[in-house]
């Protein structure tokens, strides 16, 4: 009889814990992370987060998406937007394919291709309605807009500017470079950053039809020289930060949501004041809360912390290797707990756990080996 019992209790004990285990499973975010590469090299990997060990478990492979530079998820998370280019920044304009993601494992229907309008197409943005899709060309300097149709595949162009006025003339300044482009908070400006002209560029947003106008304050510019590459918004929404690819440096503005206009308030080094090698930064992300944010680091190939105070100033909390040769791209997990960084020469994904007192993050787990990972979507 007691033995009766205790295989009885030992049954009930093995459902809950299997319960359990499916619960957990279940809020496991999934991970989109792209391969730079092309042909069936080129691919989009999708992974199951572990969140209590930090660990990445591969799922999928999308191989039919060549050179998929960026990413871009629809706010209700049914679509996927990737670049596709058979040679990235060729003669040829690079397209924008738009994906169906099919349930929760990562399998993505390839729904269309369309032109992005321009060459080495290396970011891309989706508006809070889920109706306006936008991309940023490096080579060819321009921003473009696009609708997406109710099956979430891309419409026609509807707006595209060629950005102007290299400004500097150095090595990398010769020539307008689009490197970012990203919707406000309130959905109704979209800023593109230009790394040739210093310029962080405004424009007024009609999400009804993805029309974009230039904005009341056209452009600010960064610090001279410095290249900003990616930005983003705090959460409070009334900070923007910039990343300076040349300048390896991070700048932020006060951000007016009603007029769209930025004023600059800080800009601080991403790298340590004795270093006297070639370094240019990548990406920057902030958790959710808004402590803290993360800046990537190529060439010292690093990842600098920092704390944010109530006014939005950075204070550099530290400086981590990154693992890897090239971190160009960062994620980070709703729960802010996690941070993933893509290290793309090194050719590896790795989960650092964020310790949520100080800032400070620690590698969770090995790295995970893909081929050139240039971008990390959280599903």
């Amino acid at each position: 009889m007691k033995q009766t019992l205790r295989r009885l209790l030992y049954m009930v004990l093995a459902g809950v814990m299997s319960v359990l285990s499916d619960s957990t499973n279940a809020t496991d975010p999934l991970i989109f992370v792209s391969a730079f590469a092309p042909g069936d090299r080129g691919a989009i990997h999708a992974y199951q987060l572990d969140t209590n060990t930090g660990q990445l478990n591969q799922t999928r492979r999308t191989t039919d998406a060549e050179h998929p530079f960026f990413m871009a998820l629809s706010p209700n998370r049914s679509f996927l937007y990737s670049i596709h280019a058979h040679q990235f920044g060729g003669e040829e304009d690079d397209q924008i394919a738009a994906y169906r993601i099919m349930g929760d494992t990562g399998e993505l229907k390839l729904l269309n291709r369309h032109s992005a309008h321009g060459t080495a197409a290396c970011y891309l943005d989706v508006d809070a309605t889920g109706k306006s899709l936008f991309v940023a060309n490096y080579s060819s300097g321009s921003v473009a807009s696009f609708p997406i149709q109710n099956d979430g595949s891309i419409g026609d162009m509807v707006s595209f500017f060629e950005h102007t006025d290299p400004g500097i003339r150095r090595s990398r300044q010769q020539v307008t470079h689009a490197h970012s482009i990203v919707v406000s908070p309130n959905n109704r400006f979209v800023y593109a950053a230009d790394l040739a002209i210093d310029q962080v560029l405004c424009y007024r947003l009609n999400p009804d039809t993805a029309q974009l106008l230039p904005g009341q304050q056209p452009f600010v510019r960064t610090p001279k020289g410095a290249g900003p590459r990616h930005l983003t918004f705090h959460p409070d929404t009334q900070h923007m930060f910039v990343i300076n690819e040349t300048g390896n440096t991070v700048t932020s503005f006060n951000w007016n949501p009603d007029s769209g206009m930025l004023i600059e308030q800080q800009t601080i080094s991403t790298i340590p004041d004795d270093f006297t090698g070639t370094s240019h930064t990548a990406d920057l992300k902030i958790t959710p809360d808004g402590r803290y944010l993360y800046a990537t680091n190529r060439g010292h190939d690093s990842i600098a912390a920092y704390r944010l105070d109530k006014d939005r100033q950075l204070t550099l909390v530290d400086i981590v290797p990154s693992l890897g040769k090239g971190p160009q791209n960062l994620a980070i997990t709703t729960d802010g707990r996690w941070l993933m960084c893509a290290n793309m020469t090194g050719n590896n994904v790795l989960v650092f756990r964020i310790d949520t007192e100080s800032g400070t993050i620690t590698p969770a787990d090995e790295p995970i080996a893909i081929p050139s990972p240039s971008c990390i979507m959280i599903y």
